[in-house]
């Protein structure tokens, strides 16, 4: 049973079958968004600490940190970032970046054990990341594409996962610390995508063991109310036996509604966590005491 252990120097996490889902937060990333841009570019990192505190607070288990900016220093911006978020945060991090001085940057500041986000099975990418795989001992997204691209077929892109776990293991990288995007196709555009996605999440548990991930907003691209298909889409995927997601957790109802997922598939014992994000919140300045108080009256008669 596959279990992939992640850690910053004072908390772990693990995703694995039996465990509850793992949300990693995606907003630390400047992609679409000019001013968080320009202040990585000015070397500003007051919103990077933010959004990190902000999805720790609404339910992120793992925080992918992207700071790609064109004609930028990333390595040393991504240094630098790592380093400002583990000291003011306990979660364990996900290093987001194809630049190989970023990557290699990030992983030499990490203290603990991060997740890399990502190998490809294009052969460049295998060459570079999975020896920093091994080197630095973490873990590793491997998206299922390769050279010839990104296939419709949910088969093909099983053998691109299959390929990428086994070139892995040429280099003494276990399974377990292989987590799989299956790749997540817009269903606006391929009407099969739901259905062959959870296919294949069942296949790489069933046949290679290895847990999962996807960057979950992607089915809903272009469709009106996004947030409905999540929503929808994520507990659909938990029950196909997907372990892990990179999304939004600011999603209205998208928390509650995983974590009901992993109360109904039983990585919830005793229903711990959904009886602690339900219990009632104490109304201000009623102590406590549902009843209000009596201080001051007198009884009468």
């Amino acid at each position: 049973m596959a279990r992939t252990i992640l850690a910053s120097p004072t908390q772990e996490v693990v995703i694995g079958f039996d465990q509850p889902f793992v949300m990693i937060g995606e907003r630390i990333n400047p992609t679409n968004r000019p001013k968080f841009a320009a202040e990585l570019k000015d070397g500003n990192y007051w919103r990077v600490v933010k959004e990190a505190q902000k999805q720790i607070e609404a339910g992120a288990q793992l925080l992918d940190v992207n700071v790609g900016v064109p004609l930028t220093d990333e390595a040393k911006i991504m240094s630098e970032v790592i380093t400002l978020l583990q000291g003011q945060v306990e979660t364990p991090l996900v290093i987001d970046s194809s630049v190989k001085p970023a990557l290699e940057s990030g992983l030499a500041a990490y203290q603990g054990r991060p997740l890399v986000n990502s190998v490809t099975g294009e052969e460049d990418s295998l060459e570079f990341v999975l020896p920093l795989i091994k080197k630095y001992d973490c873990a590793v997204v491997a998206i299922s594409n390769d050279d010839t691209g990104i296939s419709e077929d949910p088969d093909e892109r099983f053998e691109v996962a299959k390929r990428i776990v086994h070139r892995a293991a040429d280099y003494g990288i276990k399974a377990d610390d292989v987590v799989v995007d299956p790749l997540v196709m817009p269903v606006g555009a391929v009407n099969s995508a739901g259905k062959d996605v959870f296919r294949l999440v069942r296949r790489l548990r069933d046949e290679l063991g290895v847990n999962t991930t996807c960057g979950a907003s992607n089915v809903a691209f272009g469709l009106p109310n996004r947030h409905a298909v999540h929503n929808a889409f994520l507990p659909m995927l938990q029950a196909a036996g997907m372990t892990s997601a990179i999304l939004n957790v600011y999603d209205d109802g998208l928390v509650p509604a995983i974590k009901a997922g992993d109360m109904l598939a039983g990585n919830d014992p005793d229903c711990t966590n959904w009886i602690a994000i339900n219990r009632p919140k104490p109304v201000p300045g009623e102590g406590g005491r549902r009843g209000g108080s009596r201080r001051g009256g007198r009884r009468r008669g």
